[in-house]
């Protein structure tokens, strides 16, 4: 869990430990990283012995009373990484505790067998060291890196392999820029560890290779797990989810896919706002990027980024996830009804979407807390932003200053206000009320009935409040 930090790890039932014993900050930088908001509470956030008492004699979880309590207050620091490998995917939480032993010695015989093929071609790799000089050259040459001569062999002229080590270096440059303020990475051997993970995980998805960003999703997964292995699978589940972002070329990024969906929503929940944006040249919503790419990572403390990412993956969470990344396939449509014990088992915001329809998998959450986070700013960015320099000013303040919880309540009502309004039925129902409405008003015959208005004001009333 954590014993990677080099730290004990304190009673999880200790309502108000402080972060900082499981995430600690270096001295010389705790004047500069975010205040952090999320503290564990008892009878809210998911502790150990909750966690513990959710899996019945044969190791199957209770999943639906596991999301219920995160979405109520997080996940208590000590077991964060293993309940994260659940919300990500990697286990069915219908499996027992034996099927999941054998599936965890098979992802780790994958990974130790993907490890020694690039060891092959980099040395380096699982040395306890990193590259951060290109380990060939621009006519395609190997050349010197710390130390390692790299070997030539006929494998170098594979095109996977010439695509695959220009990146390492990059790679290297951007550990050494990771969460440096945190202690966990003062230690050498765990910036290597961070490496050789990013570096294993481009060589076996070489379609997208490494993108800067992917280094502030695969960090946590690093701290939290101690098994390399166990990190990789849950770093590689996270990706599934945000994979294309980091789709590229000389002409588009992958990102400009959720840009335009949040592009959509403004336009339907906050006209006024969209149109001044727009009016700025900023109605691709270019600014939240980085917001998007990287789930939030520079807006929140290191704390408050894990309770975000957590209480996000709850609500979004899809219990059919596991067998659907198992057969490589996507969420289907939901095409009969489920029971009301099925659809506990699905997150809140999942859920949501589920009965409405919308089981698409495009409306991600971090796109209406983009959003929520536009609504918050609505009055400074229509009053003071006169350009698309000031809108990034105004959006680059929120920086530290976010409340995690609020952001996601504030997401969710953005949510629902949205589906309010793009719902056909409930358009369909609003229509129906104009029109006899605008029957009693002309005085019309048939809307005589003295009855008919407060009957009609209750049934929309009942119906829009249901759906």
């Amino acid at each position: 869990m954590l014993k990677s930090i080099g730290i004990g790890v304190s009673n999880s039932n200790s309502a108000n430990g402080d972060m900082e014993s499981y995430f600690p900050v270096r001295a010389e930088c705790q004047a500069d990283v975010p205040k952090t908001r999320f503290k564990p509470k008892v009878g809210k956030t998911l502790s150990e012995r909750r966690w513990n008492a959710a899996f019945d004699k044969d190791g199957r979880l209770d999943i639906a009373g596991v999301l219920r309590r995160i979405q109520r207050g997080g996940i208590h620091p000590s077991i964060k990484g293993v309940v994260w490998e659940f919300l990500l995917g990697c286990y069915d939480p219908n499996s027992t505790s034996e099927e999941r032993e054998t599936l965890r010695k098979t992802r780790r015989e994958q990974y130790n067998s993907w490890k020694e093929e690039c060891k092959k071609i980099v040395p380096i790799i699982g040395t306890g060291k990193f590259a951060m000089t290109p380990l060939i050259a621009e006519d395609g040459e190997p050349v010197e890196s710390n130390g390692i001569v790299d070997p030539t062999s006929d494998s170098d002229l594979d095109k996977k392999v010439t695509q695959w080590k220009p990146s390492l270096h990059q790679i290297g440059l951007d550990v050494i820029r990771t969460d440096r303020a945190l202690v966990f990475y003062e230690n050498e051997a765990n910036q290597a560890k961070l490496w050789d993970l990013l570096a294993i995980y481009t060589w076996v998805d070489d379609d997208i290779g490494y993108v800067q960003g992917m280094n502030d999703i695969c960090s946590p997964m690093v701290i939290l797990l101690e098994d390399e292995a166990d990190a990789f699978w849950c770093f590689e589940h996270a990706m599934r989810r945000v994979r294309e972002n980091f789709r590229s070329n000389a002409t588009s990024m992958g990102v400009q896919s959720q840009l335009g969906i949040l592009s959509q929503v403004m336009r339907v929940v906050d006209p006024k706002l969209h149109q001044h944006l727009e009016g700025l040249d900023g109605g691709e919503y270019l600014f939240a990027i980085r917001m998007l790419m990287v789930l939030f990572r520079r807006e929140f403390s290191f704390v408050d980024a894990l309770y975000l990412w957590e209480v996000m993956w709850a609500m979004e969470y899809n219990p059919n996830m596991f067998s659907e990344y198992a057969s490589n396939g996507t969420h289907d449509a939901v095409a009969t009804k489920l029971s009301k014990k099925v659809l506990q088992q699905y997150g809140k915001y999942e859920r949501k979407n589920v009965k409405n329809g919308r089981t698409d998998q495009k409306s991600l959450l971090a796109i209406f807390l983009v959003a929520g986070v536009l609504e918050t700013k609505n009055k400074k960015l229509l009053n003071e932003a006169k350009g698309l320099d000031d809108v990034a000013q105004i959006m680059g303040d929120i920086t530290g200053s976010l409340d995690a919880k609020k952001a996601l309540t504030e997401a969710l009502k953005i949510h629902k206000k949205y589906l309010n309004k793009t719902n056909p039925n409930r358009s369909k129902v609003w229509n129906q009320y104009v029109h006899l409405y605008s029957g009693l008003e002309k005085g019309l015959p048939s809307f005589q009935s003295p009855l008919v208005l407060p009957m009609a004001v209750l049934c929309v009333g009942l119906y829009l409040a249901r759906n």
